[in-house]
C-alpha cells in the first residue's frame, strides 16, 4: 500500500526571536529522504505568528532546501484573504508544491462562506492548494460535500488535512470525494491516525511528531510497503506511546522543539513569545517518553 508522510515542520528562532536561517535548513535535511515532504508556516510552525515579511523569508528559504523525494509545501494561513492569495501566489513563484489554508477562525462560518472564502483564494492563485481542517481551532469543521464541491470546481484544490481526534470525517471525505475525483488527497492531522487513514483509503498524515522522529515513519511507510501488518501494528503501538510528547507542554511546539535540541538537529528551542521554554521537570519527562520509546537522544 502507498501511503505519504508529511512534517509541518516547526520554525526555528534565534536569540533575537528572528528566523534563523541555518537552523531552520538543518531541520529540513534532518528531514530529507525520511519523510514524503514537508510544510512550513503550519500550525506547529506558528504562522500565526510570523508576518509577511517573515512568512514570505521562511518561504523562500524553504525553497532552497535539498529536495529530491521530498514534496515541500507552505502554509498560507491569513484572516485577511488578500495576504492568502498573496502568500500563495508568492509560494507559487518560489517553486513549491503547494500551500495548506486553514480557513478563518474566531467566528463559525457556514459552509456557503467557507465556499466562498476558498473560492476566492483558488480564482487567484495558480498555487496547488491544501484544505486545512481543524474545527478544534476554528470552531466548526468543513464538510465533505463543500471539500467536493471546491475539488470538482477547481482543479488546484487538490487535498484535505483533516486534524480532528476521530476517523469519521476523514473517511466521510475519503469516501464521497475520493469516490469523484480519484486523484484528491486525504491526510490525517494526527500522528496516531495514519495507519486507519491508509487502511480506509485515505494518503497519509501530516503530523507533528515526524519534527522529530522521522526515521520511525520512514520505517512505517516501508512497513506499508510490504503490506507488513505485523509491522504496521508494532509502530501503531509506539506511536501511541509517543503521542505523550504532546501532553508534556500546552502548547506542543515547544516540546517539538526541545526534543529536537535534544537529538542535536538544533540549538534554539525559543519559541514566539507568549510561548515558554520547557521547565526542567518537563524536560526530565519528554527525555523520559523519548527513551522508553527507543529514540535515539544526543550523548
Amino acid at each position: 500500500m502507498k501511503s505519504q508522510y508529511i512534517t509541518p515542520v516547526v520554525t526555528v528562532f534565534d536569540d533575537k526571536g528572528q528566523i534563523d536561517n541555518e537552523q531552520n535548513l538543518q531541520v529540513y535535511q534532518f528531514l530529507n529522504n525520511k519523510v514524503s515532504g514537508f510544510v512550513v508556516m503550519g500550525s506547529t510552525g506558528e504562522f500565526f505568528s510570523l508576518n509577511m515579511h517573515a512568512s514570505k523569508q521562511l518561504i523562500k528559504l524553504c525553497s532552497t532546501a535539498p529536495r529530491e523525494h521530498m514534496k515541500i509545501y507552505a502554509g498560507a494561513s491569513r484572516m485577511d484573504i488578500q495576504e492568502s492569495i498573496e502568500l500563495a501566489n508568492y509560494a507559487d513563484e518560489m517553486g513549491l508544491d503547494g500551500v495548506m489554508i486553514i480557513s478563518p477562525y474566531y467566528f463559525p462560518l457556514t459552509q456557503e462562506a467557507i465556499y466562498d472564502f476558498y473560492s476566492t483564494i483558488a480564482s487567484q492563485t495558480r498555487a496547488k492548494i491544501f484544505i486545512y481542517n481543524f474545527p478544534d481551532r476554528t470552531g466548526y469543521s468543513i464538510a465533505p460535500q463543500t471539500c467536493l464541491k471546491l475539488a470538482d470546481k477547481y482543479p488546484h484544490i487538490v487535498g484535505l488535512k483533516d486534524t480532528i481526534l476521530d476517523t469519521i470525517h476523514t473517511c466521510e471525505v475519503i469516501n464521497l470525494v475520493k469516490k469523484e475525483i480519484p486523484n484528491f488527497q486525504v491526510f490525517s492531522g494526527f500522528d496516531n491516525n495514519f495507519a486507519h487513514n491508509i487502511l480506509a483509503g485515505g494518503n497519509g498524515c501530516i503530523g507533528g511528531l515526524s519534527n522529530i522522529v522521522p526515521e520511525f515513519f520512514a520505517s512505517w511507510m516501508d512497513a506499508f510497503a510490504q503490506n507488513n501488518l505485523a509491522s504496521i501494528a508494532q509502530h501503531q503501538k509506539t506511536v501511541d506511546q509517543l503521542m505523550a510528547v504532546y501532553n508534556v507542554n500546552n502548547p506542543f511546539i515547544s516540546t517539538l522543539k526541545k526534543a529536537l535540541q535534544l537529538r542535536g538537529v538544533i540549538r534554539s528551542d525559543r519559541s514566539y513569545p507568549p510561548f515558554n521554554c520547557l521547565d526542567d521537570s518537563q524536560v526530565k519527562l519528554l527525555r523520559g517518553i523519548l527513551e522508553n520509546a527507543n529514540v535515539q537522544l544526543k550523548k
